[in-house]
């Protein structure tokens, strides 16, 4: 059953985030259970939409697809953030984290 950070919507999946930019390596760091989101770090800084287009890159590959793949539905410029995976179940996503 998938987490409350995943949610269904309309054959995507919808990912609420955390995303920390500036941060020293570019890696998905896990649940962050206090907010419940995907905490997501990048070493990008949040000037001129470069923190988010790392964090999509960063999770484009850590779900094996391409960037063009996943948009931002919310939080354009705020650390919490939606994100919308095409064409992929919650299910997959969540048994990213299993395996880590």
């Amino acid at each position: 059953m998938p987490q409350e950070w995943l949610r269904e919507s309309g054959g995507d999946t919808i990912i609420d985030i955390d995303a920390i930019p500036g941060a020293r390596r570019t890696e998905v760091l896990g649940i962050e259970p206090w907010r419940g989101r995907l905490k997501v770090a990048v070493t990008a800084q949040p000037h001129g939409g470069a923190a988010n287009l790392a964090l999509l890159e960063a999770l484009a590959e850590w779900i094996g697809l391409k960037r063009s793949e996943l948009s931002i539905e919310s939080g354009h410029s705020s650390r919490r953030k939606s994100v919308r995976v095409s064409g992929v179940r919650p299910e997959a996503i969540e048994g990213l984290l299993e395996g880590r």
